[in-house]
C-alpha cells in the first residue's frame, strides 16, 4: 500500500518511473515476508506462541517447519531483500552519498523486520512495534519511494505518509489486542498489553480516525479534482470495523477484524492512488 501511495504521489508531482515502482514493490514484499517468518520463529523461541494463542496456526509452533529451517528461510529472505533494495537505490539514484544513506536505511529496514520478535531482547516485546510500523510502513515507505522517483522532498507528502503509517499501525494494534491475554501471560509487553484492552480500543480509534484525517488534510491542501476524494469510499467499512472493535468483548472476534482492516487499508491506498493518477 505504502509503495503504491509513494509512487502515485511522485506521479502527481510529475516524476514517475515504472521500474522504480516494480523494484520497490518486490523489495517491500520480500521485507514483509521476512518480517512474518522472523516473527513466526521469534515468537516460538520466546514462548509467546503456545496453546492459548488465538489466530492462524504458526508454522514453527505447529511443527510444520522446524526452527532450523525457518532460520535458514529468514537468512535467505534477508539476503534477497538486501539485493533487491540495493538494486532499487542504485537504479534510482546511482552511486551518490544519498545512495549510501538509503543503503543504511535499507539495512535498518531489514533489521527492524527481523528484530521485532527474533533475537535477544526483541523490541516488539517492549511495546516498540507500533513506532516501528509507523516509521517503516508509513514514513520510510511512502516518503522514501517518493524520493526515489522524484529525488526531492515535498512537505505535504508527510501527511499521506503519516496517514498510512497510522492505518498500518492499526493493523498491528488489532493483532495485539487479539493476542493481549496470551502476550501478557508470556511477558510480551506490546502497546495493547501496556494500555489494557479498554485504552487499547481508544488508541485504535485515534489510529484509524487520525489516518483518514491525514489523507483528508493532504487532499484539501493539494486539491485538483473530485477523483482525489475516491479514498473516502472505504470510510463506511473502516467505521464499521472501528465500531466492531470498540463494542466487541471476545478477543477471538478480533481475528476477522484484523483482515478487514488490512484489506481496508489496501483498498484505501488503491483508491487514493487512482485519484491522484486520474487528476494528473
Amino acid at each position: 500500500s505504502s509503495i503504491l501511495v509513494g509512487s502515485s504521489l511522485a506521479y502527481f508531482a510529475g516524476e514517475f518511473r515504472w521500474a522504480v515502482l516494480a523494484i520497490a514493490m518486490i523489495t517491500a514484499v520480500l521485507l514483509q515476508v521476512l518480517s512474518n517468518l522472523a516473527n513466526d520463529l521469534g515468537d516460538h523461541l520466546n514462548g509467546a506462541d503456545d496453546h492459548g494463542r488465538i489466530g492462524p496456526t504458526r508454522s514453527v509452533q505447529s511443527g510444520a517447519i522446524s526452527a532450523a529451517s525457518m532460520k535458514q528461510a529468514v537468512i535467505i529472505l534477508g539476503v534477497l531483500s538486501l539485493i533487491s533494495g540495493l538494486s532499487l537505490i542504485l537504479y534510482a539514484l546511482g552511486a551518490t552519498w544519498t545512495t549510501f544513506f538509503f543503503f543504511l536505511l535499507g539495512l535498518a529496514s531489514i533489521g527492524a523486520a527481523v528484530r521485532y520478535t527474533y533475537g535477544r531482547d526483541p523490541y516488539g516485546y517492549s511495546g516498540l512495534g507500533d513506532i516501528s510500523v509507523f516509521f517503516f510502513f508509513g514514513l520510510v515507505a511512502v516518503v522514501g519511494t517518493y524520493f526515489l522517483h522524484v529525488r526531492t522532498l515535498g512537505t505535504s507528502i508527510f501527511l499521506p505518509a503519516a496517514g498510512f503509517g497510522l492505518l498500518s499501525t492499526g493493523v498491528l494494534n488489532v493483532n495485539n489486542m487479539r493476542d493481549l491475554r496470551n502476550d501478557e501471560a508470556n511477558g510480551k509487553r506490546t502497546m495493547a498489553v501496556q494500555l489494557g484492552m479498554a485504552h487499547a480500543k481508544g488508541y485504535h480509534g485515534i489510529l484509524i480516525i487520525g489516518g483518514i484525517c491525514c489523507l483528508i488534510a493532504y487532499t484539501a491542501l493539494n486539491f485538483k479534482g473530485m477523483p482525489q476524494w475516491a479514498f473516502l469510499i472505504t470510510t463506511p467499512s473502516l467505521a464499521a470495523h472501528l465500531r466492531s472493535v470498540i463494542r466487541g468483548h471476545d478477543p477471538a472476534a478480533l481475528d476477522p477484524q484484523l483482515k478487514r482492516l488490512a484489506m481496508g487499508t489496501f483498498v484505501t491506498a488503491v483508491a487514493f492512488s487512482l485519484g491522484l493518477f486520474v487528476v494528473t
